[in-house]
Parts: C-alpha cells; structure tokens; sequence
C-alpha cells in the first residue's frame, strides 16, 4: 500500500492503462458526490466489503479513496492482506479532492 497526495495520486492514475478508482465510503456520501468512473464498495458492509473485494481482478492496480483517507488506507491494507499488490491510498480523501466529480 502507499498513501499518495492528490497530485501524485492523480499523476499515477493518468498514466496507469491497468487501474480501478474504488470508494469505499457510505452510499449517503457517494449521493453527494463521486470521483468519475469509480466502483463503489462501502467499507461499513463488513463481511460483504471482503467478499466483493474477493470477486475484483486481482492483478489491476487500484487508487482507492474515501471521505478523508482513514477508511480508504484500511481499505488498501485489507486489500493487501487478500493478495492485491497495488493498491493506492488517496490522502485527504474526497473531502480534498479537487478534480472532476459526478453527482449521483
């Protein structure tokens, strides 16, 4: 796992042709707003939040985010602990995230 600025962050994920953007924040969150193209898995499903991590493609490199980079960096170390070998922790999370947004 590496926590990554938003300019780092972004730079990687523009120049990365194998990589996923996950959320991992509650739906309330995602209704206010979501990073273009990103899968949402909500970190509070517990059990559910593993088994659909299980169900992702493992060899893709994935730039995960959450509303301030708590849950998202417990995210990325579960992911590790399941065998994903990159996964990238963005700091500051969607609350600092000054690119593009999609209002659900």
């Amino acid at each position: 796992m590496a926590d990554l600025s938003q300019k780092d962050w972004t730079k990687q994920l523009e120049e990365d042709n194998n990589s996923v953007v996950l959320d991992v924040r509650t739906q309330e969150e995602v209704n206010e707003g979501i990073i273009p193209n990103a899968l949402h898995i909500d970190i509070y499903k517990g059990q559910g939040f593993i088994y659909e991590l299980e169900e992702l493609d493992k060899t893709k490199n994935y730039y995960v985010y959450c509303k301030s980079g708590g849950r998202s960096g417990q995210a990325c170390a579960i992911m590790n602990q399941l065998g994903f070998k990159d996964a990238y922790n963005l700091i500051g999370g969607f609350s600092e995230w000054r690119g593009e947004i999609i209002n659900q």
